[in-house]
């Protein structure tokens, strides 16, 4: 007892002082080829991402050939006039560098990241990739065949299925946007390596692309290490390329994708409607997380807590396609499934959801548990140099100002209840929305009709 009576216990340790955070603001240069630099300085992170991002969009793609820009994303790697496939392979993993490639509707994107004291070198790679890619006829017939293997697999994938149907939905045929954005296997199986010589040849130049370079760039000569790496790509001058409006049907409609026998249904319900451009989107990206951003949103409430129909059902807007004059289009949608029987209610639920916001707004506390989320967590969520450097690459893709991300969170913090309300409302109006359903026809396509969301047709899984 003695010895409890003379315990000492150590204070409880108290929270600093919260330090000021904003975006971090790049510095924009231009190298002589006429490529732009965007750099940021960011002390402390000694793994440097580097984004570059090339005007050679979806649409360019020439028809028959959907999917050429995927095949030549993946090629970048496959080898250089300097280099083997396995020799570039090998650099890389000696650099302690990893290199990723994408291409979407904006353009192409290369990623790399890469330790800051092997940074030149791991430049001189990438450089390399986009100066001279070797483009060998047997490494592109390995990356058509790995994306013909890849497509029966997307199309078993009921969320895949669901994403494919809708663009097809919403978008005229003659749009690239409603065809798959790898192609399809008519298109794929025709690719070869002149055809992804032909497309780098048209669309890939140092005076119609950006870089992006994220880290802790102390006691590095950035400006020499460009000019040596990046800075010795050559090309044609710009070409100014129209960019064609993006046109889309949201007359409220369903479409099931018929799968005997599923025990699930995937849901995804979708329009088009304004992208980063538009005053109304802090608004927008604010209501729709109250509506289905997170576990506690409204959507997951009723139909996840209280119905049990579901694992999990999300609300989120995604950018499709930006133009120079501030022109675009973003998808907003719904997401999720629900055990088959549960079909008909839980689409009951959820138009019940969206007519409730409608009638009766959201709430105070909704709105600032959405703006806690959303800007509070913004100091994590950028910690590291590839997500500074990939939200950077996505402002210049749509077209947005070096500031945009920095004054996003100062309108959502600044963004009321009604405001958000309205634009969530806006956003998913019950009588303008495309539905797609990735289940089994015979089960629920009479209580999907009884709901009265819209025509109902059906269409064969393939």
């Amino acid at each position: 007892m003695s010895e409890l009576a003379t315990m000492q216990f150590h204070p409880q340790p108290r929270a600093g002082e919260a330090r000021p955070w904003a975006f971090p603001a790049p510095e924009r240069g231009a190298l002589d080829n006429g490529l732009t630099v965007l750099r940021c300085h960011r002390p402390g992170q000694q793994v440097v991402a580097v984004e570059v991002l090339l005007d050679a969009p979806l649409e360019a793609e020439p028809a028959g050939f959907e999917g050429v820009a995927t095949i030549m994303a993946r090629a970048f790697s496959e080898g250089t006039d300097k280099h083997s496939a396995e020799e570039f392979a090998a650099e890389l993993e000696r650099s302690g560098a990893t290199l990723d490639s994408h291409a979407d509707h904006p353009g192409v994107r290369l990623s790399l990241e890469v330790p800051a004291s092997r940074l030149a070198k791991a430049l001189g790679l990438l450089a390399d990739a986009l100066r001279a890619p070797a483009f060998a006829d047997s490494e592109v017939e390995r990356l058509v065949r790995n994306r013909l293997d890849e497509i029966p697999h997307e199309l078993a994938n009921p969320s895949r299925r669901a994403a494919k149907e809708l663009s097809k939905e919403l978008f005229p045929a003659t749009s690239r946007m409603s065809r798959p954005r790898q192609g399809t296997e008519e298109t794929v199986e025709k690719i070869d390596a002149a055809a992804v010589r032909a497309f780098y040849d048209r669309h890939v130049r140092p005076a119609t692309a950006t870089a992006v370079v994220v880290g802790d760039l102390t006691g590095i000569d950035l400006d020499a290490l460009l000019g040596d790496t990046l800075g010795a790509w050559t090309g044609s001058s710009a070409e100014s390329r129209p960019v064609p409006p993006v046109t889309a049907d949201d007359t409220g409609r369903v479409i099931i994708v018929d799968r005997p026998g599923a025990v699930q249904t995937q849901l995804l319900i979708g329009r088009v409607g304004a992208d980063r451009h538009d005053r109304v989107w802090p608004a927008q990206v604010l209501g729709t997380y109250c509506l289905g951003g997170t576990l506690t949103s409204r959507l997951d409430r009723v139909l996840r807590e209280e119905k049990g129909y579901t694992y999990g059902v999300r609300a989120f807007g995604q950018v499709l396609r930006s133009a120079p004059d501030g022109s675009g289009a973003a998808m907003l949608a719904i997401s999720g499934s629900v055990d088959t029987p549960n079909t008909g209610p839980a689409l009951q639920d959820l138009w019940t959801v969206l007519r409730t916001l409608a009638e009766g707004g959201l709430t105070d506390a909704e709105r600032d548990v959405a703006v806690q989320n959303l800007v509070g967590v913004a100091p994590l969520k950028y910690e590291t140099a590839a997500a500074v450097a990939s939200t950077l690459a996505d402002q210049v893709e749509q077209h947005l100002p070096d500031d945009y991300q920095g004054t996003l969170y100062q309108q959502l913090s600044a963004t009321g209840t009604v405001e958000a309300t309205a634009a969530a409302v806006s956003a998913f109006p019950v009588d303008r929305l495309v539905t797609v359903l990735v289940g089994d026809a015979a089960e629920i396509k009479e209580p999907v009709e009884a709901l009265g969301i819209g025509e109902v047709s059906v269409v064969a899984a393939e």
